[in-house]
């Protein structure tokens, strides 16, 4: 199997100014996302149903938190509200915030399925839709939405999930559709398996399933938090200008084949 590279150190404040969003910030992608945006010079709201995301306050002096349930209308009313009035603008939203159920499609139930399209699927929606307003009044703006490589493949085991994320790559094909006369960008990261703490809520057997997986990756192993959190920071930048729309594997060739 092979080994994850180091984390790289940040090679320039380009987005100095900058004013970002990102949901489910607490741990794993999203608070490396955070860390990644923060070390570029952003300024990061970060949100969470988890009240530990208040940690990132004090580990970043530009970072700012709140806490509260994505699928809420009004907690994203409210936290692109927040980002402005603490920060001045809106000018990068990273939808991260996700869960997951492995269930076969016989036992998975209504409220499973409702959970999982409403936290994946409702919640990047109304989080997109306040800060699409915000950008097509400024003329400018990034919309990265975390996915999965369940975007483009059906996962065995993950109806509900895989539904889910195939509805987010469509919403952010839309939006880069309606976003383009407006200097708006969207893209969709997919992701194949990461080492995070949502493995173990995944599946009983979560270490052993991680391992499983890493072999089924061409490259021997599965990703670190880090490693997306860079593919996020790319399409956020000004150095992905020229892509909107897209679908961007980060799978370690998982969907090669």
């Amino acid at each position: 199997m092979s080994v994850a590279p180091a984390a790289r150190e940040p090679e320039s404040r380009e987005l100095e100014g900058k004013v970002a969003l990102v949901t489910g910030a607490a741990r794993g992608v999203g608070a490396a996302t955070v860390a990644w945006l923060h070390a570029r010079g952003a300024r990061v709201l970060a949100t969470d149903v988890r009240p530990e995301v208040h940690d990132l306050a004090t580990r970043f002096d530009r970072v700012s938190t709140l806490v509260g349930d994505v699928s809420r209308e009004d907690v994203a009313v409210r936290s692109v509200a927040t980002a402005i009035d603490r920060f001045g603008g809106m000018d990068i939203l990273v939808g991260n915030a996700g869960r997951s159920v492995n269930k076969p499609i016989t036992e998975t139930t209504a409220a499973d399925w409702d959970e999982l399209m409403s936290v994946n699927a409702r919640g990047t929606f109304l989080h997109a839709r306040e800060a699409f307003r915000v950008m097509r009044e400024r003329g400018a703006g990034v919309i990265v939405t975390v996915g999965s490589f369940a975007c483009t493949v059906g996962l065995a085991d993950a109806a509900a999930y895989s539904a889910s994320k195939g509805a987010l790559a469509q919403l952010t094909k839309v939006l880069a559709l309606e976003g383009g006369p407006h200097g708006i960008r969207a893209n969709v990261v997919a992701p194949g398996v990461i080492e995070t703490d949502m493995l173990d809520n995944f599946r009983a057997d979560s270490r052993a399933y991680l391992r499983s997986f890493g072999d089924a990756h061409p490259l021997g192993r599965v990703a670190q938090p880090e490693e997306i959190a860079e593919v996020i920071g790319f399409l956020a930048s000004p150095r992905s200008g020229f892509i909107t729309g897209a679908v961007v594997a980060a799978d370690g060739g998982y969907t090669a084949a």
